[in-house]
């Protein structure tokens, strides 16, 4: 039930797709066209066909079409250049190949004639080979009736129609596809880029008064930064100097001699020998300072330390 169900939609499919095709494609009869066999190659049938094809024709642009059966590719073919005032055609010849809808059996004739012109196809009964004879329907005819077979002549307007195939056409194709595809990818990704050079164009000339604006304010900042500095530090090393020269001063007077003047940051320290009998607070300068420990020098006097 469910394989009657499968051929009759395959049937109705195929009815739909035949009454498509003959608003486009006619019946047409080529000058030139050789039928041939060839060993079935499961997934290069294709190119296998155009191959035996090709040979048989001379050229590499040819229209053929085929069917497989009992493990072998049955074709048809012609140059494509035979084809040249019937475009959009197909041949009845070709729905008489095994499988297709008016093959019988290989004993049978399939006979096709169109304008004068006669075809039959039939298969030897010695080699097994497909045969194909053309001509003019007066010498065609009687040589094919002679023969001791039966005849089927193929009706173009009921049989399924079977397209020509073309690989040479389909390569013209995708090559075509190819380089549209390619130029619009180039185009897009041209517009793409002068957008984006444009965008960041405007964004850099929105942005360039800020930036020259903290460029200055930047630079000023620095300007200012290093002339206080520069007075900080001036003052500080001329209050050194001066505090060094007082300190020097004093202690020549009380014979004491300045060993060490540390200034850390912000934090000064000093060092002096000074006589065992002095005292820090007889002197302002001195005030604060004390003896470092309870050693005394060999000179006699003592080592003070002050922080002022």
């Amino acid at each position: 039930m469910v394989d009657e169900n499968v051929k009759q939609n395959k049937a109705e499919a195929s009815a739909k797709t035949n009454v498509a095709y003959r608003k486009f494609y006619k019946p047409a009869l080529p000058s030139e066209i050789v039928a041939g066999t060839i060993p079935h190659i499961s997934g290069v049938e294709e190119e296998s066909v155009w191959n035996a094809a090709v040979q048989a024709c001379g050229t590499e642009r040819v229209h053929f079409t085929y069917t497989v059966e009992d493990g072998k590719c049955w074709y048809l073919a012609c140059p494509s250049s035979t084809l040249a005032s019937y475009p959009d055609t197909w041949c009845p010849l070709a729905a008489a190949l095994p499988g297709n809808s008016e093959y019988w059996d290989r004993e049978t004739v399939y006979i096709y004639e169109q304008d004068g012109q006669a075809s039959a196809l039939r298969w030897d009964q010695e080699s097994g080979r497909m045969q194909i004879f053309l001509g003019a329907s007066r010498t065609i005819l009687p040589k094919v009736q002679s023969m001791d077979a039966n005849f089927v002549t193929i009706n173009a307007d009921s049989a399924d129609i079977v397209l020509w195939q073309n690989l040479e056409l389909k390569t013209d194709q995708l090559t075509r596809t190819s380089g549209k595809i390619m130029i619009l990818s180039g185009a897009l990704v041209g517009i793409l880029a002068c957008l984006y050079i444009m965008i960041m164009f405007a964004y850099a000339n929105m942005i360039q008064p800020q930036l020259d604006q903290t460029k200055t304010d930047t630079e000023y900042a620095a300007m200012q930064l290093l002339n206080n500095a520069s007075k900080s530090l001036e003052n500080d090393a001329i209050g050194h100097i001066i505090r060094v020269q007082e300190l020097l001063d004093t202690l020549i007077q009380i014979q004491g001699t300045l060993v060490k003047y540390e200034v850390k940051g912000e934090q000064v320290s000093w060092e002096a020998l000074v006589p065992n009998a002095f005292a820090s607070n007889d002197n302002p300068l001195l005030r604060g300072a004390k003896p470092i420990g309870n050693k005394i020098e060999d000179d006699g006097r003592v080592r003070i330390r002050g922080t002022r």
